[in-house]
């Protein structure tokens, strides 16, 4: 069974280290780990350390660092563009996708959005995201947590504008006829994936996509809800990049 993970502003400087606040308490009260049991300390920005628990207190942990190692972040990123979705879908995706590998998340407002973010509803929306993806980093034991980034809800004038900077853009659809599995990716940069809300992409956005450069592909012959097509795709394009 590998070692839980918490996460922590930095890593620690010295051998020793006292973790405490929320991931503490999950850590001795929680998860009532012991003298003796190992654990990782991560950053979210690649840093891992290994520390061994040597005394345990009211929700927090004294411990000894044992060895810090540094990820380097992956090349080319992956960034997918989440259409908003209602209820629970769109934190099932950000979960799943952040599971997978996905770099970065961007909430797209799209013409079939049943769900509008807009104001403080749109606030904690995305921070809901944040945390879903911050949860999911730790289930995975990943060193680099992905950025939900954007505003609450990116229009697609700025999603274009993304994909236009970026090494390769692809949009999910499902009257493409050219599949994911079988396009040219660049080496490095940035491939932007675009995934539509429940009611799929309009005509309109897969043209303004199209004309900033993205290329509409499909998966299969199937129809997959949005919360799943994200992660199918990142798992397509993690095996063709040899991340997996």
């Amino acid at each position: 069974m590998s070692v839980p993970l918490f996460l922590v502003e930095a890593l620690p400087t010295g051998d020793v280290f006292t973790l405490d606040g929320p991931e503490g308490h999950h850590a001795a009260t929680v998860q009532r780990l012991r003298v003796g049991e190992e654990l990782l300390l991560a950053d979210g920005r690649g840093g891992t350390a290994t520390a061994v628990v040597t005394a345990v207190g009211r929700g927090t942990l004294e411990l000894r660092i044992a060895s810090l190692e540094y990820d380097d972040a992956s090349d080319p990123r992956l960034v997918v563009v989440q259409g908003i979705a209602k209820g629970d879908r769109g934190e099932l995706a950000v979960q799943a996708m952040t599971e997978v590998g996905v770099d970065e998340i961007v909430p797209w407002s799209a013409a079939r959005s049943v769900v509008q973010w807009r104001g403080e509803r749109g606030g904690r929306a995305r921070e809901k995201w944040v945390a879903t993806a911050r949860e999911a980093a730790k289930q995975a034991r990943r060193p680099w947590l992905p950025v939900v980034a954007g505003a609450p809800d990116e229009s697609t004038a700025r999603v274009a504008k993304r994909i236009s900077g970026a090494a390769a853009g692809f949009v999910l659809h499902e009257e493409a006829t050219v599949g994911l599995s079988t396009v040219e990716l660049p080496l490095d940069g940035e491939i932007v994936l675009v995934v539509g809300p429940e009611g799929g992409i309009t005509p309109d956005e897969v043209t303004t996509f199209e004309a900033a450069g993205a290329r509409a592909v499909r998966l299969g012959p199937a129809v997959l809800r949005t919360s799943t097509a994200g992660v199918a795709a990142l798992a397509v394009l993690s095996a063709r990049l040899h991340r997996w």
